[in-house]
C-alpha cells in the first residue's frame, strides 16, 4: 500500500539522517498528514475510544467530521465505551454521539461483532485504539471481530497503528491453548505478546483466514523496544483501571490475580499494583517476596480498603508492587511468584477461582502447576520453547525493528 510504504521509508530515513530516534507519529497522525486522501469520497465508520486522538488530543471522530471529502457515518465502541469510562465487564448500550451526531454502536453489549446492518452503507472501517500489549485486554478481541465481520461484507479495514506502551520486544507467559479461546483470549499468542494492533491484525487476519481487506497505516519513528514515554506521545488511559504505563506493565501479569480470592486493587488508587486480603500479614508477605530478589521491582507493605469489587469496604493487607527497572521487570514472573508465595503462607485461606484463572491464563496447566507446588522458576522456564516458536511465527507480521 502506498501510504504504508511512505510511512516506513520516512521513518527509516529520519533515523539514518539524524542518528537519533525521531518523534513517533501514530497511524492517525500519518493519515491526517496525508489529508485522509485514501478515504476520499467514502462513507466510513470508526472503532475507537478516548485513546484515538492525534498529537493535540483531538479525537478521531471530530477530525473526520471536519474532513471535507470524507463522510463519518458511524462510531463503534469497545469495552469501557467510546469515552473509556465504563467499568470493566459492564455492558455498554448503543447511543448517539453528542459531538458529531452520528450513531454509536456498542461492541461490548448485546453484540461483540458488527452486524451487517451496522456495516450497511459503510465502505471503510477505521480502527484506532491504544492497546497495551496484553492478551487479556479485550481491544484486540474487538479488532478480531471487526476483521471477521468486514471479511463477510467486503468492508475495508484501516488499522491506525499505535505503540506497545510496555515495549514490544519482551514476550512472556503461557500460550493460549486450544479450547481456551474467549474474549480475553482471542488468538494463540502469549499473555504479554509484544504486538502492535496493526501487527496483531495482520497475524489474525492471515492465520484465521478472516478474509478482510486489511490496510495498516504504520507509525513513523517507532522502535519496538521502547516504552511509551520514548514516543513523545501523551498517555491517555485506555480504561479506568490502567491510569499509567507502569500499571499497564504490572497488569500484564497481575491480571491473573482476578482468578484468585485476592483483591487486585480495583477500587483503590493503585489498581493491580496493590494486592492483598483481610487475612494477610503485609510485612511478612513483602519480606518473603523481596527475599526472592525478583529483577526490576520491589514489594512494599500496604493497607487498603477497596471501594468496589472484592472485599469492598473491608480493610485489606498486602503489598504494593513497585517497578524499579522497567526493562528488567517481568510481569508474569512476578505475578506467579506472588500467587505461589501467598498460597504457601496461607494455604487455608488462599483460593483459586479456577474457571476465571484458567480463562485468563488460557490454560489450566499454570494453575495446576502452582497447586502442585512447582517452583515458579520451573513454571516460567517451561514456557521458553513455546515462546521461541511464537517469536519465529510472529516475525512475518512485524512492521518495526
Amino acid at each position: 500500500m502506498k501510504l504504508s510504504t511512505v510511512g516506513l521509508v520516512a521513518g527509516l530515513l529520519a533515523t539514518l539522517l539524524t542518528g537519533c530516534v525521531p518523534e513517533v507519529k501514530t497511524g492517525l497522525d500519518v493519515l491526517a498528514a496525508d489529508q485522509y486522501s485514501v478515504l476520499e469520497g467514502k462513507r466510513v465508520g470508526v472503532v475507537t475510544n478516548a485513546t484515538g486522538v492525534d498529537r493535540r488530543l483531538v479525537a478521531l471522530p471530530e477530525l473526520l467530521a471536519r474532513a471535507p471529502k470524507v463522510t463519518l457515518a458511524a462510531i463503534f465502541g469497545p469495552e469501557h465505551g467510546i469515552r473509556g469510562e465504563v467499568s470493566a465487564g459492564h455492558g455498554v448500550d448503543h447511543s448517539l454521539d453528542e459531538l458529531t451526531g452520528v450513531p454509536v454502536y456498542s461492541l461490548y453489549g448485546k453484540v461483540r461483532r458488527p452486524t451487517r446492518e451496522m456495516l450497511g452503507g459503510l465502505e471503510a472501517l477505521l480502527f484506532d485504539i491504544q492497546d497495551i500489549g496484553v492478551r487479556a485486554y479485550t481491544y484486540i478481541s474487538t479488532l478480531k471481530e471487526v476483521l471477521a465481520a468486514a471479511g463477510e461484507t467486503g468492508t475495508e479495514v484501516w488499522v491506525l497503528d499505535r505503540p506497545v506502551p510496555i515495549n514490544g520486544s519482551v514476550v512472556e507467559g503461557p500460550m493460549l491453548e486450544d479450547g481456551f479461546q474467549s474474549f480475553v483470549g482471542s488468538h494463540r499468542i502469549p499473555l504479554r505478546h509484544g504486538l502492535t494492533v496493526g501487527e496483531f491484525a495482520r497475524m489474525v487476519n492471515e492465520e484465521l483466514e478472516l478474509g478482510a481487506s486489511l490496510h495498516v497505516v504504520p507509525m513513523q519513528g517507532y522502535q519496538r523496544g521502547s516504552f511509551q514515554e520514548a514516543s513523545g506521545l501523551q498517555w491517555v488511559k485506555p480504561s479506568p483501571n490502567i491510569p499509567t504505563v507502569d500499571t499497564a506493565l504490572v497488569y500484564a501479569g497481575m491480571v491473573l490475580i482476578e482468578g484468585t480470592n485476592l483483591s487486585e486493587g480495583r477500587g483503590t488508587p493503585r489498581p493491580f499494583h496493590w494486592t492483598g486480603a483481610p487475612w494477610i500479614d503485609a510485612t511478612r508477605l513483602a519480606a518473603e517476596l523481596n527475599a526472592l530478589d525478583l529483577p526490576g521491582g520491589i514489594f512494599v507493605p500496604v493497607r487498603f480498603t477497596p471501594s468496589v469489587s472484592k472485599y469492598q469496604g473491608e480493610t485489606c493487607f498486602g503489598v504494593d508492587v513497585r517497578i524499579t527497572d522497567r526493562k528488567a521487570y517481568r510481569s508474569v514472573t512476578v505475578a506467579v511468584a506472588l500467587i505461589q508465595t501467598v498460597k504457601r503462607l496461607y494455604p487455608g485461606e488462599f483460593e483459586f477461582r479456577a474457571a476465571t484463572f484458567d480463562r485468563l491464563a488460557c490454560t489450566r496447566e499454570l494453575r495446576e502447576s502452582i497447586e502442585g507446588d512447582t517452583p515458579f522458576e520451573e513454571i516460567v522456564s517451561s514456557w521458553d520453547h513455546d515462546l521461541e516458536i511464537y517469536l519465529q511465527r510472529r516475525r512475518k507480521f512485524l512492521l518495526y525493528e
